[in-house]
């Protein structure tokens, strides 16, 4: 069972240090499997993460490097930025290969419920080796009717009783779905809207957090990134409410394991797409002591939590500081069931880190050759060991920084390592050129005399909590 929230950040559960923000189901997984603290998405946000995920392959390589369905393109590109982002992929191809289509193939029963986002219809889970689908369409959050509340909009999804929740009804979908295929080979995918905006949850739970906030003394810091107002505490009720339903409906799933007599056979995975939500819509919750959030390269956009429990090769308990990225969930899904990848994997399966081994070293690389709306520009990344670099596409700026002595990215080292900068600029080029990636291109229409198109309206200085549907 792989679960992957959507823009949960890197430290946004009890498990991963949260005060705030209460995750008792999440924090019993992760003390039942082991806990990866250096945990990476492919890349910092949902289309292109969730895509490699499915196929173990970089963004770069699919051509899905930006939010599917926005108009983040070159021919719609309005915005006063020195480049024009570079075209990337609309949707999934039917060819890529998938652990959906390949367990499906060796036997498995195959569920999806929750947020899909790549692609159109004719390209959603039930046409890429998903037996049913429960929600998943080619839309990036519940946009419709009462959003995060029944009735919802969704053509995958009957509405339910006015108000029902909608990662409740997820859940209970997912776990029906256990309960009717435990004597056999099954996915489930469950993928939840939470905690993505709009941001809304149950009275009850606003009214908890309110209260909280008010007992802990707690009220929003402010710093800045580059030009965005960045968040730098974790004390907003309704995101708090909204991380809260997702650990209660991943509760329900793991309650179905123990009901079915399957928890000691099943595989669980937990993750989430990219970072929180820190420098725009929201801000819903802060990444410190990461660096910025969703959009950026820089570790507030790229950590996020990963939790393991694989029956007979995880002790429970373990915390793991190796890094890893999304696109190592492919192959350790097939590893799992046994099934051979009908094509090369970017991954490599974790099995070895959870059995207590020490995996080969690797670096791993981002390319997000795009703008984004949360104020991030197009940029390269790798980590190798200790170090990150990072390279602006609009000047070809590099910064370096030493993750083990400055997690916080604070320090820029190239200045002082010129040698260090060239060997793994050469390395990140290589890749680049490898993979097939796409690059912006200089934007004819830019006029530095106008505003910047990477400038938002700056969060008031007491964030209201948005209106509560009940």
């Amino acid at each position: 069972m792989l679960i992957v929230a959507d823009d949960l950040g890197a430290h946004d559960l009890g498990a991963y240090g949260s005060k705030f923000h209460e995750t008792p189901q999440l924090d019993r997984l992760a003390r039942a499997g082991a806990r990866f603290t250096a945990a990476y998405a492919a890349a910092p946000v949902c289309s292109p993460s969730r895509a490699s995920i499915l196929t173990g392959q970089w963004p770069a390589r699919t051509g899905i490097t930006d939010v599917i369905g926005q108009t983040f393109t070159p021919e719609a590109w309005t915005r006063n930025t020195r480049s024009l982002p570079a075209p990337h992929a609309d949707r999934l191809p039917h060819a890529a290969p998938n652990f959906a289509r390949l367990l499906r193939a060796g036997g498995y029963a195959t569920c999806f419920a929750g947020k899909w986002h790549l692609g159109p219809e004719g390209w959603w889970p039930e046409d890429q080796g998903f037996d049913v689908n429960y929600g998943g369409t080619n839309l990036g959050g519940p946009y419709g009717g009462g959003r995060y509340f029944s009735p919802y909009g969704n053509p995958r999804l009957p509405d339910g009783p006015a108000g029902e929740h909608l990662a409740d009804r997820l859940a209970a979908e997912a776990a029906r779905f256990i309960a009717n295929h435990r004597e056999r080979p099954f996915l489930v995918y469950f993928a939840p809207y939470d905690v993505h905006t709009p941001l809304l949850a149950p009275a009850d739970l606003q009214s908890k957090y309110e209260a909280k906030r008010r007992q802990l003394g707690l009220s929003a810091e402010w710093g800045k990134e580059e030009h965005r107002d960045v968040r730098l505490t974790q004390d907003h009720a309704v995101y708090a409410a909204m991380v809260e339903t997702l650990d209660r409906a991943v509760g329900r799933l793991l309650a179905q394991l123990d009901a079915s007599g399957i928890a000691d056979r099943t595989l669980v995975l937990f993750t989430s797409d990219n970072g929180g939500v820190s420098t725009g819509d929201a801000w819903g919750t802060a990444n410190t002591p990461l660096r910025a959030g969703k959009g950026w390269l820089f570790e507030g956009g790229l950590r996020v939590p990963l939790l393991v429990r694989w029956p007979g090769v995880t002790t429970p308990g373990r915390s793991i500081a190796t890094p890893v990225s999304g696109l190592d969930i492919f192959p350790t899904i097939l590893d799992a069931a046994g099934v051979a990848p009908s094509a090369r994997s970017d991954g490599q399966s974790l099995r070895t880190l959870l059995a207590g081994g020490a995996a080969p070293e690797r670096t791993l690389f981002w390319h997000y050759p795009h703008y984004g709306n949360l104020g991030g520009a197009p940029a390269a990344a790798l980590r190798s060991g200790r170090w990150k670099l990072l390279e602006w596409m609009e000047d070809g700026r590099t910064q370096l920084f030493d993750l083990t002595a400055d997690p916080s990215e604070q320090r820029d080292l190239a200045a002082f390592e010129p040698r260090r900068v060239a060997q793994l600029q050469a390395e990140l080029h290589a890749w680049q050129a490898g993979t097939g990636a796409r690059f912006p291109v200089q934007n004819p229409r830019y006029d530095p005399t106008r505003p910047s198109g990477r400038l938002s309206p700056a969060p008031p200085a007491e964030l209201r909590p948005p209106r509560n549907i009940p």
